[in-house]
């Protein structure tokens, strides 16, 4: 899978989601300090977007949600708002 990842993803997730076979752009190496418009702003992204209200402890908790969540084939991430607390994920088009 192809992700865009924000400034907030740690470092060890960003390696962890490419060493699990997905094509990970981070905001934090591409293009730091960039509004963020995937949302609020004028443009319609053309993929989906992931909204993470976790608060972790540590970065493997970050890591170990994504990588599980990304496995999963019961959900859509093109093209929809999906939010996630902890292993629930509220989903909706965008």
């Amino acid at each position: 899978m192809r992700l865009l990842a924000d400034e907030n993803i740690p470092v060890e997730t960003i390696g962890a989601l490419r060493l699990a076979g997905h094509d990970v752009v981070s905001a934090s190496e591409a293009d730091p300090g960039a509004p963020d418009l995937a949302v609020r702003g004028s443009l319609r992204p053309r993929a989906g977007v992931l909204l993470l209200r976790i608060v972790p402890k540590h970065a493997d908790e970050v890591t170990d949600l994504l990588v599980d969540l990304l496995a999963r084939d019961d959900l859509t991430w093109s093209d929809h708002l999906s939010v996630v607390g902890g292993q629930h994920v509220r989903q909706r088009p965008i």
